[in-house]
């Protein structure tokens, strides 16, 4: 899978790491939903750094299709909030 960190160029995800992914996810939304500024800032950055940190970053030239675009850093919770669907920023991962 290929995520885009706005702002920050793309990677590539196994999708093995979705599981983790989405468990940062729902936490997110659950923050966002309820106006908790400081947990949604810690939960964001968590989430973030859990990409990079499991991706393999494509080259800045690369212009592949993101199938999941992830917030900056910097984002608010009302910009975030806006990105949200109802599986959040993460769609669900299908059970086995």
């Amino acid at each position: 899978m290929i995520v885009r960190i706005m702002g920050e160029g793309q990677v590539e995800l196994d999708d093995s790491h979705l599981v983790t992914l989405n468990e940062l996810d729902d936490e997110l939304m659950a923050e966002v939903e309820s106006g908790d500024t400081d947990g949604f800032r810690r939960t964001l950055d968590a989430l973030l750094e859990a990409v990079r940190k499991a991706g393999r970053p494509l080259p800045e030239d690369s212009l592949e299709p993101s199938e999941l675009i992830l917030p900056s850093p910097e984002a608010t919770l009302e910009e975030v909030r806006a990105m949200l669907t109802d599986d959040g920023l993460i769609p669900g991962v299908p059970e086995s």
